[in-house]
């Protein structure tokens, strides 16, 4: 065995080795998040399962990068361009998309959909610059409550 090899081994503590499922779903008034990645995760993994006709609020995120692939249905993606005006794109099946912090975006369902979002760890605020169900700016506060704030 290569010596850096063996050297890295040793440093492992297996106490910390998860072997078992993961999934919590939080639900949305667009529809509802499955994530599939513990938030002890220095990452986030989770599916946006959005309804027809509903959409994300308009959101800028402080500290936080996140990156969408298509599954299923039709999404149109608003997303800030660098003139700082907004663009609407149809999400295409096959190619990823991601949004930087502190660009304007929003996803919104033209029919029932599922996106794959991964993302930096669910840090900082997401302020929500339009909303439709009057929801407002999350917090990492917020996020410890199980609907994260939304009384739907």
């Amino acid at each position: 065995m290569d010596e850096d090899l063996a050297g890295f081994l040793k440093t492992i503590d297996r106490s910390k080795f998860r072997n078992k499922s993961y999934i919590k779903k939080v639900e949305k008034p667009w529809g509802y998040e499955l994530h599939f990645v513990a938030e002890v995760a220095p990452y986030m993994g989770k599916i946006l399962h959005i309804n027809s006709g509903k959409k994300l609020s308009l959101q800028v995120h402080d500290k936080k990068t996140e990156s969408w692939f298509l599954l299923s249905g039709k999404v149109t993606m608003v997303i800030e361009n660098t003139k700082g005006d907004l663009d609407e794109i149809n999400m295409e099946k096959g190619v990823g998309y991601t949004t930087s912090q502190g660009q304007k975006h929003r996803l919104v369902g033209v029919e029932v959909a599922d996106v794959l979002e991964v993302s930096t760890p669910e840090i900082g605020n997401t302020y929500r610059l339009e909303d439709d169900y009057s929801r407002p700016t999350e917090t990492e506060l917020m996020r410890k409550d199980p609907n994260r704030g939304w009384k739907g």
